[in-house]
C-alpha cells in the first residue's frame, strides 16, 4: 500500500489550506499522514554538518519523508511567496536526500483568483532543484477557496474542486505505483 506524507504550509489550526489537505488525504487510496513542521528549528547549516546530529524534530521529519512513497504539499501564498515555515522545512531536507526521485504533488489554495500561483511555482522549482519528482498532473492552484469549504467540517464541499482533487490524487498515486484511485463519495 502506498504511503503518502503531507506537509501543510499553514500552521493555522483552521486554515483553508488545512481543509484542502484533509480533503485531499481522504481522497487518496493508501496510507496517509501529516508531518508537523511547526516544531522545526530555524534552518542552520552548523546544526547539520557531517559530524552533527540533527535536532530531533528534523530527524523525525527526515525519517517520515524517507518512509513515504509520495509527498503532498498543500500551502497558502504569503506576499507572493512560500510561507516561511514550509520553506524552512524544505531547507532541512535539501542536503539529506529523502526527496530524491520521490513523487510530489503541490497544491496551493488562495482566496484570490490566482490560486496561489506564485507560491506554487516557487515550491515546484525548489522541489525540482532538490531532485524531487514533481508530478505536474497532480499539482493544482485552487482560486477563491473560501466558499468552497464547509467551516463546520473543515473540508472542501465544492464538487468541481473535489473532482479536481480526486484527479490530482489519482495522478500522484499512479506516480507512486498505486494505480487505483479512492472511490468517489
Amino acid at each position: 500500500m502506498t504511503r503518502l506524507l503531507a506537509l501543510s504550509g499553514s500552521l493555522r489550526a483552521r486554515s483553508s489550506n488545512g481543509a484542502v489537505l484533509r480533503s485531499a488525504l481522504e481522497l487518496f487510496d493508501g496510507s496517509a499522514g501529516t508531518a508537523d513542521i511547526g516544531a522545526l528549528p530555524h534552518f542552520n547549516p552548523d546544526l547539520d554538518g557531517e559530524d552533527a546530529t540533527p535536532p530531533a524534530p528534523v530527524a523525525a521529519l527526515r525519517t517520515a519523508v524517507a518512509r513515504a512513497d509520495a509527498l503532498l504539499i498543500v500551502s497558502p501564498e504569503y506576499a507572493h511567496g512560500v510561507p516561511g515555515a514550509l520553506k524552512n522545512a524544505l531547507d532541512w531536507l535539501v542536503s539529506s536526500g529523502e526527496c530524491v526521485g520521490k513523487p510530489i504533488a503541490v497544491i496551493t489554495a488562495s482566496p484570490f483568483p490566482t490560486g496561489g500561483d506564485h507560491a506554487n511555482a516557487q515550491l515546484r522549482e525548489t522541489l525540482r532543484m532538490m531532485t524531487g519528482n514533481v508530478i505536474a498532473d497532480a499539482c493544482r492552484e485552487i482560486p477563491a477557496i473560501g466558499p468552497k469549504i464547509d467551516p463546520r467540517t473543515e473540508r472542501v464541499t465544492d464538487e468541481p474542486t473535489l473532482t479536481d482533487l480526486r484527479t490530482a490524487m489519482t495522478h500522484l498515486a499512479t506516480a507512486a505505483g498505486t494505480p487505483t484511485p479512492a472511490p468517489a463519495t
